[in-house]
């Protein structure tokens, strides 16, 4: 089973001149793909006890994710405010004090035996005490079971540069496969091309550096050298949730092909790692052809 563990939220996405309240998060919207690709997924973050806590929860249970190391919590949900341009999703966050906002480490429990991976990430590694808690559940598990990490980041919700920083220092060595995009990329390390920058981060330690850029296709960058998956063609409704979704392709792919696990990683050939780019971009693709973070049911995807 893959524990997802990180934000979720209520998207507030603009629709007819008001905005439709939608489940979203970047870890939840991997965890949701996960389920939905018929992966064995389980969940790690505060629910709220309000109204927008059962939103969340409906399309967890829908997609058979299991919430037993969910706490329910009286404090409220976060908010997501999206504006889109040209199908480019921009966010305002609500948070100061949210239900998931408090999580701490001391509320991080010893993981369940069939827990075989960890998938963790976005705007919940930037304030604490989340961040720390997030920390410390990397930090007490990562020597025996793989790590992959996706850091989303949003420059404009990060108050102390430095200190978000040091935590990425921190955690990304302690991960077997980073994710980044090149916005990501561009803020790490403003002065050099995504992939100079990509390979800066594998010489920090993980096994493997994922590359995303949207029409641009996804690249990996590990020991064997880099390998890229193109882009799948389709029309664009908008990009919410396309990132998430590609982490749900790349992990199901990895799990499928019995690589997710340090020995699997380790051993991981050009092929394998090409196989699960183009996973993540075969889910990223049907996600980004609808609006709003709807990633794809196994029955959706290509087969052959």
């Amino acid at each position: 089973m893959i524990l997802c563990a990180g934000e979720s939220l209520i998207d507030m996405v603009p629709e007819d001149g008001a905005f439709r309240p939608l489940a979203g998060g970047a870890v939840y919207n991997t965890t949701v793909a996960l389920g939905r690709l018929g992966e064995a997924v389980a969940y790690l973050w505060p629910i709220s006890r309000d109204v927008f806590g059962e939103v969340l929860l409906r399309p967890l249970a829908e997609a058979g994710v299991n919430t037993d190391l969910c706490p329910r919590s009286d404090r409220l949900t976060t908010l997501a405010l999206v504006t889109l341009t040209g199908g480019e999703a921009r966010y305002s966050f609500y948070d100061e004090g949210s239900a998931g906002r408090m999580l701490s480490p001391d509320d991080i429990p010893e993981l369940p035996d069939a827990v075989a991976a960890i998938f963790a990430g976005g705007i919940s590694l930037v304030p604490d005490p989340c961040g720390a808690a997030i920390e410390a559940l990397v930090a007490r598990n990562h020597d025996r079971l793989p790590v992959m990490l996706d850091p989303n980041i949003r420059p404009f919700f990060i108050k102390d540069a430095e200190a978000f920083r040091a935590r990425l220092d921190r955690l990304m060595p302690q991960a077997d496969i980073v994710k980044l995009s090149s916005d990501d990329l561009e803020w790490l390390y403003p002065d050099l091309d995504p992939a100079s920058a990509a390979r800066k981060v594998l010489e920090t330690g993980p096994r493997i550096v994922l590359q995303t850029g949207g029409a641009a296709g996804a690249h990996a960058h590990w020991a064997g050298g880099s390998v890229a998956a193109p882009a799948i063609r389709t029309t664009v409704a908008d990009t919410i949730g396309a990132g998430d979704t590609f982490n749900a392709g790349v992990l199901a792919s990895l799990r499928r092909q019995g690589l997710l696990s340090k020995a699997g990683l380790a051993a991981i050939t050009a092929d394998q790692i090409r196989e699960a780019l183009t996973l993540g971009a075969q889910a990223a693709a049907i996600t980004v052809s609808r609006h709003g973070a709807n990633p794809p049911w196994a029955h959706e995807m290509p087969t052959g």
